[in-house]
């Protein structure tokens, strides 16, 4: 593993050594949920861009295919 340190102020850190927990654990754990929501909102994005670049359909277009896939069975 690799080794990350970053700096609180004094009066957290006080009030941090006051709680049994794994501040490690806690920082990885955030981190991680930290990434997955950045790649979600990035996927969302290139989805978006995708979605944008698709050609416009006619008014009326979906309800058409519905009657379509309804009447075949």
């Amino acid at each position: 593993m690799e080794v990350i340190s970053f700096r609180v102020p004094k009066n957290l850190k006080e009030e941090m050594k006051k709680i049994k927990v794994d501040w490690s654990e806690e920082m990885r754990k955030f981190i991680e949920r930290k990434i997955r929501s950045y790649r979600k909102e990035q996927s969302i994005k290139k989805i978006d861009l995708i979605i944008k670049s698709l050609p416009k359909t006619k008014k009326g277009t979906a309800e058409k295919y519905m009657r379509e896939d309804r009447d075949s069975n």
